[in-house]
């Protein structure tokens, strides 16, 4: 199994390989230039966008810094808006649906590092993927880590740490992130709180 396919089979493996770090510096240099693009130059990002992911949607909007460690093993789908300082620990592949809302200073990882300290020292990680469901929001400073998936509709509250799978139409917060409770129909009358919705402007 070559390098490259070693880092996306979930073993563990040596990730100062010099393949890996050559490849993975071009990627950079285009994330680079998506973070030094003016907030007027809305059609450049876009552009940069296509080439720094795997898949991008329609109507994607990531706000500047953005960090990545490839980017182009990150997916999107149509409708994602991302605040700013995202972090993509995408060194295998992360799958965000169509309309899900990520607050600022999130971090998505898909790898980590074995608890041995003898392994650590050779610099070996492993990668598992991420999934998140169409229509999820992530709070802020939220933190989700390697092979969790988030069902469609979940909000994931503020400065939460998600370490197992989130299921669809929940409310989840906490470190760890546990399911707090069911989305329901007082929803649908109660927008944060005891703060009634009384229409939404267009």
């Amino acid at each position: 199994m070559d390098i490259k396919a070693r880092m996306h089979s979930q073993k563990v493996y040596c990730c100062d390989d010099d393949e890996l770090v050559s490849e993975q510096t071009k990627c950079l240099d285009v994330l680079y230039d998506f973070n030094h693009t003016r907030p007027t130059e809305m059609r450049e990002r876009q552009e940069i966008m296509k080439t720094l992911f795997a898949e991008i949607g329609d109507n994607c909007y990531i706000e500047p810094p953005l960090q990545a460690n490839w980017g182009i093993h990150t997916h999107l789908g149509n409708n994602v808006y991302a605040n700013f300082n995202l972090t993509l620990v995408d060194d295998t592949h992360i799958f965000i649906g169509d309309y899900v809302m990520i607050g600022p200073n999130v971090t998505i990882a898909t790898a980590g590092h074995p608890i041995d300290p003898e392994l650590r020292w050779k610099i070996t990680q492993f990668n598992i993927p991420v999934n998140i469901g169409n229509n999820v929001w992530i709070g802020a400073n939220s933190v989700v880590l390697p092979g969790v998936s988030i069902g469609e509709n979940s909000v994931i509250g503020a400065g939460s740490v998600v370490t197992k799978d989130i299921p669809e139409n929940v409310v989840a917060v906490g470190n760890p992130c546990r399911v707090l409770r069911a989305i329901n129909e007082r929803d649908k009358e109660f927008y944060y709180k005891n703060h009634r919705i009384d229409g939404v402007a267009s």
